[in-house]
């Protein structure tokens, strides 16, 4: 993220005084890449923070520049600066509307969708045509804005308020559910995050970012044309925001410069145009094969800078209550079929206040597609109540929201994410000093700065936890939290699952294959098979069923 480094100022002067040192072809073609960073910014946002593909940027840009040459055509008394903002935000409902396909189908799917609205806007802009074409009507700049110069530090100047904005963003609650959606949907949601509504801020915001672009290009040529703003530079656009990194400032700037600047020296050198868009789609796939653009790849490579260790946890408030026979979550009759298979059959239990409940089974015996249903991710049929409350019907979010939190089996951790930013977007606030501590303390660490990639497998795991539990909870479903971990790490996190309930006033369902986990954490055990329940009750009795260990080894292998 941008930083008031001295190489961010230095770089910020060298823009302000090259026009002095330019000669007007120059200027010009420096004020064309200054309007294309701010297009392949918009991508950085969308593509490089939400993780959604969108090939009709330029599309948006055309908007703010048709709004802009339509003011103009019409002599409306509108200062031009004005014109420019209200182009940009005629952009923002037309994206949130191209945005709504992505609540349905991301990838490929979400790139020719998009793409398809680029190439209906450039028909609509060939039919059209832009207001101002026909007559030779070109859009007027005002006094302070008719020099090139003049303009250039103009574009200048709202391109550093774009970057300190989106930057802005970027650091708020809003930029990191959009990565927490670029990452996983799923985890996402079972944050609590509104999925739908974050997916369509970053379309709306994008297509703002990029109607403003349209609307300065409108000023800086005069008289538009569909050419301006055709699929294929928006394909160039996007492969360049790709290949840098977009989503950092200096990345965008680079994109800008490399979308006007490789077409400019083939065309010198006498070269085929369609050679530099084979250098863009050759640096869109090794940007796609590395796991991101070159300012993505070397922020990962960059150690984080260490931050002060906050001082030694203080001692836990005391519990807000003891375990008691008091029912917190009530399953009853919990089917889930997939197709033909039935994958639960009629699962009942209950979940007690203040108790860490084991769920336990062979593979397939359907504790996962139990986790999924409980938490509102696969349908169902039959009843769950979170505290005498019926959950059907609630969505993920809802439920997570509710206080019905879970883990998941992989890593669904944020890498770009430092650790007390992860903590506060899984915990849905700004937290505390004495609650970081005590998720520092959980996790094993000492630094808030750290971010996520740096870590091993075991701290994420033990940090997503931390996270879950700063969220205050009513039930939290832990699934296989020990997977990947040690020996001596899973004994560790065992004994911190059991004293959940006590410190943090929370009943826990831990899935777990490690049989050690188990005894070390669990009050009660569940046990499925076959998506039946064959077995409830104390952890040592049920352990040593002759039926557990049939579902486990075999009814042939134990006799």
């Amino acid at each position: 993220m941008l930083r008031a480094s001295p190489w961010f100022l230095l770089a910020l002067v060298a823009l302000a005084l090259l026009p002095l040192l330019l000669p007007n072809y120059w200027l010009f073609l420096l004020t064309s890449m200054l309007i294309s960073s701010m297009v392949t910014l918009s991508v950085g946002l969308v593509s490089g923070m939400a993780g959604m593909i969108s090939l009709g940027q330029l599309s948006f840009a055309g908007v703010g520049g048709w709004m802009v040459a339509y003011f103009n055509a019409n002599n409306l008394p509108i200062p031009f600066v004005l014109q420019v903002l209200i182009g940009a935000l005629v952009a923002v409902p037309l994206g949130i509307v191209i945005g709504l396909p992505a609540l349905r189908v991301r990838g490929v799917h979400l790139a020719v969708v998009t793409f398809g609205f680029a190439a209906v806007a450039d028909l609509f802009f060939t039919i059209l045509n832009f207001p101002g074409g026909v007559m030779g009507k070109p859009v007027l700049r005002p006094d302070f804005l008719s020099h090139d110069r003049s303009y250039y530090w103009f574009c200048l100047f709202l391109f550093v308020l774009l970057v300190l904005g989106v930057n802005a963003l970027y650091r708020s609650r809003l930029g990191s559910a959009w990565l927490a959606v670029k990452h996983s949907e799923r985890a996402a949601a079972a944050m609590g995050l509104n999925v739908a509504a974050t997916k369509l801020w970053a379309f709306a915001m994008s297509a703002f970012i990029a109607g403003l672009s349209g609307g300065l290009l409108a000023g800086q040529v005069g008289l538009l044309s569909a050419t301006n703003f055709s699929p294929t530079a928006s394909l160039i656009l996007f492969a360049s925001a790709i290949m840098v990194g977009a989503r950092y400032p200096a990345g965008a700037v680079l994109a800008g410069v490399m979308a006007w600047l490789v077409p400019e020296v083939l065309g010198r050198l006498h070269l085929s145009q369609n050679l530099g868009n084979l250098i863009f789609a050759l640096g869109t796939i090794a940007a796609l094969k590395a796991g991101g653009g070159i300012f993505e790849v070397a922020a990962r490579q960059k150690k984080p800078a260490a931050t002060p260790p906050l001082p030694p946890p203080a001692a836990p408030a005391p519990a807000a209550h003891t375990p008691s026979d008091q029912v917190v979550l009530e399953v009853q009759n919990l089917c889930v079929a997939y197709g033909q298979v039935l994958a639960l059959n009629k699962v009942s239990f209950s979940l007690k206040e203040g108790q860490v409940l084991g769920l336990i089974g062979p593979n397939g015996a359907g504790k996962s597609s139990l986790v999924d249903a409980l938490s509102g991710f696969t349908p169902y049929q039959g009843r769950v109540q979170l505290e005498g409350r019926s959950l059907e019907g609630w969505s993920a979010a809802q439920r997570a929201r509710a206080g019905l939190r879970r883990s998941f089996q992989q890593d669904r951790t944020i890498p770009e994410l430092s650790v007390q930013a992860y903590l506060e977007l899984s915990a849905g606030r700004a937290l505390p000093k004495e609650e970081l501590a005590w998720a520092l303390e959980f996790a094993g660490l000492t630094e808030l700065g750290l971010e996520l990639h740096s870590l091993n497998m075991g701290t994420r795991r033990r940090l997503e936890v931390a996270g879950i539990l700063l969220s205050r909870p009513k039930v939290v479903l832990l699934d296989e939290p020990a997977a990947g971990l040690s020996s001596e790490e899973s004994l560790q996190l065992a004994r911190q699952i059991a004293g959940i309930p006590a410190r943090y006033g929370c009943s826990v369902i831990l899935i777990e294959h490690d049989m050690e986990v188990v005894r070390a954490a669990c009050s009660e055990v569940v046990v499925l098979d076959f998506g039946c329940l064959i077995e409830a009750g104390p952890t040592t009795r049920v352990l040593s069923s002759p039926r557990v260990a049939a579902a486990y080894l075999g009814e042939e292998v134990l006799a």
